[in-house]
C-alpha cells in the first residue's frame, strides 16, 4: 500500500510542478542508502537552467513512516478526478486489463436534462407529486418519455429496449411500460399547475417578450380499424383534417406561442372542433396568467367579430388575418382603397386603410409581398396554359367522351375557378376571374384593434404567425405526434402534453444555439458512454468532445458531461 502512496504523490506533485525525488549516496563500506525528497525545478537565471530545490524530505527510503504516507495519500486521492483516482487506487503498479463491453447514446438525452433542470421541471414535478407515494421516480419517468419524443420517438413499449440499450437517460437505468402508463396518467392530474409553472420558469430563463402571444390550431390523427365509429363523447372525432386525411379519427390541437417560437401552452379539443369556437377557452386561460398588454395574433379562422369582440375583454387587443375573398364591404373598401406602399423588411411592403368612422372604425393593414405576387402570378399562368390545351383538346373528342370529359374539368379544383360554361355547354377561360385573381397575388389583410402599434410591427406581427405553424411542422415530424394510436382521453391528452414539453426543450434550445434541433441532435448523439469492465469494478467513459460539442453546451450555458461519468469499484 505504500507503494501506492509514493505513486500518488508522484503524480499530484507532477501536476503542481512538484515531484518526489529519489536521491542515494554510496557509504565506505561499499552500500548504497536512498532518500526520498519532494522537490520543484527552479529556474536559475545566472546558470541558465532549472536547479532542483527541496521542499521537504521523507528521510531514509527504508525508514520512511509509512503510514504517514498512507494517511497523506488518502488525504490528497480525495481531490482527484475519477479517473485519476482510478489509477492510483490500491492496486497501482499492476497492469488493469480493461473490457470494452457496450456503448450508448448519451449526448442528446443529458443536454435536453440540462435543459430541463434550469427550467426547474425537474423540481417543479417533484413539488406537486410530494404528496403521493409512489415506488419509482415518477420525475425522471416522465422526463425519459420527453426526451424520447425529442431523440427517437417510440411506443412505451418501445421504451424499455431504448433505455436499457441504446440511451443514457440520467439517473434512470430502465423503465417499464406499465410504470410508464401510470407516470402519465399522473401528470396529466398536475396538467394546469404544471404549465403555469413552465411559463414563468420559461419566461424567466429567456427574458420573453409576451406583449405578442400568437395562437393557431392544427389536427392529428388516429391509426384505428375501418369500422371502428368515432366516440360520442369522447375526443376522437370525425372532422376538417388539416393532415388531408378526413377519413380518420382526429382531435383538434391548439398551441400558443411567444414572438421567439417558444410554446408557451397547448390545448386539446375533440376533432369536429371548429377555430372560432375555442378563441373564448384560450383567452380564458390565458387571463390569469399576468401576462400584462397582450396582443393575441391570429390567423384568418378566428377573425369572427364575436371572436374580436372577446379577444378585446379586460384591455387586450388582437391581430388577425382577414380573408379578402369574403365578400364583406370593409374588406372590399380596403381592396379598393388607393394609397402608397411604404417598404418595410424581408421585401414586404404595407399600408395602412382606415374604414368607417367613430365606434364603426377599423384599421386594417394591407401588405404585399413582390416576390410571392410573381411567383402566384408564374403558377396561375402555367395552370392557364394547361387548360387552354384541355379545352383545345375537347373539340376532338365524340359527342360522349366530351361529356365526360367535360364534367371532369368543370370538377377540377385548379381549373374551376378559370372557367364559365355557356349556353350551350362549351367551356372557355373566365377572363373577368382571372383579371380578379391578379388582384390578390402577393397581398394578404390584417385587421388590429391597436392603434398604437405601427404598421410595421402589425405586418412582421402577423408575418411571424408562422412561428406557430412551424411548431406544429415539429410536432408532426421531428416529434412523431402523428399517427396516434391512444383511445382513452386522458392518454390522448397527455400524450399532446409529453410532446408540448419535448417542443419547449428543443425550441429553448434552438433559440439559444441559432441552430436547427436535427443538426443539434446529429451533433450530440454522436456523444456515447463506453462501458469498460475490469476485476476491480466497472468504468463508464464518455468519447472524447468534438470542437462543435463544446460549441453547443457553451451556447447552451451547460456543462457538459463529465469524461469518467461513473466508477462502481468491486467491493
Amino acid at each position: 500500500m505504500w507503494i501506492s502512496c509514493i505513486y500518488i504523490i508522484i503524480f499530484i506533485g507532477y501536476t503542481i510542478g512538484m515531484y518526489l525525488r529519489r536521491v542515494s549516496r554510496k557509504n565506505k563500506d561499499g552500500s548504497r542508502v536512498a532518500y526520498l525528497q519532494l522537490a520543484h525545478n527552479e529556474w536559475d537565471s545566472k546558470a541558465k537552467y532549472a536547479k532542483a530545490k527541496v521542499i521537504y524530505s521523507f528521510g531514509r527510503e527504508d525508514q520512511v513512516d509509512r503510514a504517514a504516507l498512507e494517511r497523506l495519500a488518502n488525504s490528497v486521492i480525495r481531490f482527484l478526478s475519477p479517473e485519476e483516482a482510478l489509477q492510483f487506487r490500491e492496486g497501482i503498479g499492476e497492469t488493469a486489463e480493461f473490457l470494452f463491453e457496450a456503448s450508448k447514446r448519451l449526448g442528446g438525452s443529458w443536454a435536453l436534462n440540462q435543459i430541463w433542470r434550469k427550467l426547474g421541471l425537474d423540481e417543479m414535478i417533484q413539488t406537486l407529486l410530494k404528496d403521493r407515494n409512489h415506488q419509482v421516480d415518477i420525475e425522471r419517468q416522465i422526463f425519459a418519455m420527453v426526451a424520447n419524443r425529442a431523440l427517437a420517438p417510440t411506443s412505451k413499449l418501445g421504451m424499455e429496449d431504448w433505455v436499457r440499450d441504446d440511451v443514457v437517460i440520467p439517473g434512470l437505468d430502465q423503465v417499464f411500460s406499465h410504470q410508464l402508463y401510470r407516470a402519465m396518467d399522473v401528470l396529466l392530474d398536475v396538467k394546469d399547475s404544471l404549465e403555469e409553472q413552465v411559463y414563468y420558469a420559461t419566461a424567466d430563463l429567456m427574458n420573453l417578450e409576451v406583449d405578442l402571444i400568437y395562437f393557431d390550431t392544427t389536427s392529428s390523427y388516429f391509426e384505428v380499424e375501418p369500422s371502428e365509429a368515432p366516440d360520442d363523447e369522447g375526443l376522437r372525432k370525425l372532422g376538417y383534417s388539416k393532415d388531408k386525411r378526413p377519413d380518420l379519427l382526429q382531435v383538434v390541437i391548439g398551441m400558443a406561442v411567444t414572438r421567439e417560437g417558444i410554446p408557451i401552452k397547448c390545448w386539446v379539443w375533440p376533432g369536429n372542433t371548429m377555430d372560432m369556437t375555442v378563441v373564448e377557452e384560450i383567452k380564458d386561460d390565458l387571463a390569469g396568467w399576468k401576462l400584462g398588454r397582450v396582443i393575441s395574433v391570429a390567423d384568418r379562422g378566428f377573425s369572427s367579430e364575436d371572436n374580436l369582440r372577446y379577444l378585446q375583454r379586460t384591455g387586450g387587443h388582437y391581430i388577425v388575418g382577414e380573408k379578402m375573398r369574403s365578400g364583406k364591404p370593409e374588406t372590399e373598401d380596403a381592396l379598393a382603397r388607393k394609397g402608397r406602399y411604404h417598404t418595410i423588411r424581408d421585401n414586404l411592403k404595407a399600408k395602412e386603410v382606415i374604414v368607417g368612422d367613430g365606434e364603426a372604425r377599423k384599421r386594417f393593414v394591407l401588405v404585399y409581398n413582390p416576390k410571392e405576387a410573381e411567383k402566384e402570378r408564374k403558377q396561375r399562368e402555367t395552370i392557364i396554359e394547361q387548360l387552354e390545351q384541355e379545352l383545345e383538346g375537347l373539340n376532338q373528342l365524340p359527342d360522349k367522351q366530351h361529356t365526360k370529359a367535360v364534367c371532369r374539368i368543370r370538377a377540377h379544383k385548379v381549373f374551376s375557378p378559370y372557367l364559365r360554361q355557356l349556353k350551350d355547354g362549351r367551356l372557355k377561360l373566365n377572363k373577368q376571374a382571372i383579371r380578379d385573381a391578379e388582384r390578390y397575388d402577393g397581398k394578404y389583410l390584417i385587421r388590429t384593434s391597436d392603434d398604437t402599434l405601427s404598421v410595421e410591427d402589425i405586418a412582421l406581427g402577423y408575418k411571424q404567425l408562422i412561428e406557430v405553424e412551424q411548431g406544429f411542422r415539429k410536432l408532426k415530424s421531428t416529434l412523431s405526434l402523428r399517427p396516434m394510436y391512444h383511445r382513452l382521453d386522458e392518454r390522448i391528452q397527455t400524450h399532446i402534453l409529453l410532446n408540448w414539453l419535448a417542443l419547449l426543450l428543443i425550441r429553448i434550445a434552438e433559440v439559444d444555439t441559432g441552430t436547427t434541433w436535427l443538426r443539434l441532435r446529429q451533433a450530440l448523439d454522436k456523444i456515447h458512454l463506453g462501458k469498460f469492465s475490469s476485476k476491480n469494478g466497472e468504468l463508464y467513459q464518455r468519447t472524447e468532445l468534438t470542437y462543435e460539442q463544446r460549441l453547443i453546451h457553451g451556447r447552451l450555458g451547460i456543462e457538459a458531461p463529465p469524461k469518467i461519468y461513473d466508477l462502481q469499484p468491486k467491493s
